[in-house]
């Protein structure tokens, strides 16, 4: 009997896990309402706070021209395909897989290949 208890357990404990690991997982990105979720201020991927200064002060300094767009840009906005210049971050500013662009005058990270919006930098 507790040898079943245990493999019970056993069980429940592994088919729960993938579940909190993808609960985590929902925390960032897009609501399925459309509505912007917050992502994290020390997201991993994107632009840490302490990396934000140097990399506003980068971005001016290198006069990006904006896009406009007529929807707001939020995370999860998947950018045109034609007429959107995607710039590498330079590592001496942060580490990131995303490149940057300015849109509707706003500096946002974006997914190179799918174009989509990961983050805004405020």
């Amino acid at each position: 009997m507790r040898n079943r208890i245990i493999a019970i357990a056993a069980l429940a404990g592994a088919l729960s896990a993938p579940l909190a690991a993808q609960a985590q997982e929902t925390t960032m990105g897009v609501a399925r309402s459309g509505q912007a979720v917050i992502v994290g201020d020390n997201d991993p991927d994107g632009i840490t706070v302490s990396e934000r200064p140097a990399f506003r002060e980068y971005v001016v300094r290198e006069r990006v021209p904006t896009y406009t767009v007529p929807e707001r840009v939020v995370v999860g906005t998947t950018l045109p395909d034609a007429g959107v210049t995607y710039y590498d971050v330079p590592q001496s500013v942060a580490q990131t897989p995303y490149r940057y662009t300015v849109v509707n005058e706003k500096t946002v990270l974006a997914e190179p290949r799918t174009r989509r919006i990961v983050q805004v930098i405020d």
